[in-house]
């Protein structure tokens, strides 16, 4: 009833070990279907090199069990209240990416140091901070979700415009209109980290990328008149 869905899934979760983002079974992706009110993702705890479609499971946006024999990620109740609020988000990815961690263990914004971070968003990026005692004895999946929500309206971001976030002591999330682009914005995420992280320990006094070239590198590929790429 789901083939496509959990194939989509599936070679979406396939491409985080192929891109060096997860270790063991470190991370997640999941794919929505918008028109079925349901989404796929990756099954608690199993090893990448193990992994089949079969495995996916499908839940919907409250985070039950709409088809599969495996128990979810353990992060599905994030996806779910990500799903549920952001109608846009098509894919979300999780993993424990080296760089990216770093930064969330440090609790710290990414600076936008260069036009490769400019070109995927003009802002730094922002990590969330750490949940509160209440918050992490609760519902700590769903408060992740929470936490996220709170970073980008305290932020004034957009969703639409900022596809990546840290979570203090945790690790990165990124979404994007659906799968692959999420794993995409998972790889930007750790390349942009990693990148900000080498800059600071040539010169722990760089200055942020300058206005001007920050909004024309972020424009030229997503504003009203962008010209980068081929276009549709």
């Amino acid at each position: 009833m789901y083939t496509t869905l959990k194939e989509e899934c599936f070679e979406a979760n396939m491409q985080l070990p192929k891109l060096g983002l997860v270790l063991f079974t470190f991370g997640n992706v999941s794919a929505v279907d918008r028109e079925r009110s349901v989404f796929a993702i990756k099954p608690s705890g199993v090893p990448y090199e193990k992994l089949t479609v079969d495995d996916i499971v499908i839940c919907d946006y409250d985070a039950k069990i709409v088809e599969g024999k495996m128990r979810p990620s353990s992060d599905t109740k994030t996806h779910a209240s990500l799903y549920k609020t952001w109608d846009s988000i098509g894919g979300i990815v999780h993993t424990h990416s080296t760089y990216a961690v770093a930064w969330a263990q440090a609790g710290l914004d990414i600076p936008i140091f260069g036009t490769t971070h400019a070109d995927h968003t003009h802002q730094d990026i922002p990590c969330a901070p750490a949940l509160t005692d209440d918050m992490i004895q609760g519902d700590y999946e769903y408060e992740t979700g929470n936490q996220i929500f709170n970073v980008f309206a305290e932020k004034g971001l957009s969703y639409k415009e900022m596809e990546m976030v840290l979570l203090q002591n945790h690790g990165p999330f990124t979404w994007g209109k659906n799968a692959d682009k999420a794993v995409y914005n998972a790889a930007v995420l750790e390349e942009v980290a990693r990148m900000a992280y080498l800059t600071l320990q040539i010169n722990p006094n760089t200055p942020r990328i300058k206005d001007s070239l920050r909004l024309k590198h972020y424009e030229r590929k997503h504003g009203v008149n962008a010209y980068y790429g081929q276009g549709c």
